[in-house]
């Protein structure tokens, strides 16, 4: 569940950057939303992958997810700022087709700053706070993630099958 809130925050931050650029939303940036959550998605993965992996080891949940956040925080800055510079020169570009080259890298540059500079922090308050929720709905006696019965019973017959005898 944090890895889905994380990437909204790149998606905001790159339509923000498209509009403090006077950009449009086209094809260019466009393609440039779908690099921005796919890594957005990829520093989110690697936080709550580690998050989860101290709490199973018996870290408390808070514990569990500021070392997720405090462990991987070096290895997400230096992607994200190697990939943040690497789109400078699609920012800064002249000349013939740079209109689409400034599009692309607005959107890339301004999606990785919020991904990068909101996210992190973002991340594992939500790993905390779907953790905490799925040890909730545990403990009523239903599988994190399960929806919950809606006749009350314990009918484990297939649900086509459930009104026959």
């Amino acid at each position: 569940m944090g890895v889905l809130l994380g990437t909204p925050i790149a998606v905001l931050g790159a339509v923000g950057a498209l509009w403090l650029g006077r950009f449009e939303l086209d094809v260019f940036s466009q393609i440039g939303l779908v690099m921005v959550i796919g890594l957005a998605a990829k520093n989110a993965i690697l936080i709550v992958e580690f998050s989860k992996e101290e709490y199973e080891r018996g870290a408390s949940l808070v514990d569990a997810a500021l070392a997720g956040a405090r462990v991987r925080l070096r290895p997400i800055l230096m992607t994200a700022f190697a990939f943040i510079l690497g789109v400078l020169p699609l920012v800064i570009s002249k000349g013939a087709g740079a209109n689409s080259r400034q599009i692309l890298g607005t959107t890339v540059l301004g999606g990785m700053l919020a991904a990068t500079l909101i996210a992190i922090f973002v991340i594992p308050v939500t790993f905390y706070v779907s953790e905490r929720l799925g040890r909730r709905s545990e403990k009523a006696g239903v599988p994190a993630g399960a929806p919950a019965p809606i006749h009350g019973g314990t009918d484990d017959r297939h649900p086509l099958d459930r009104g026959r005898p």
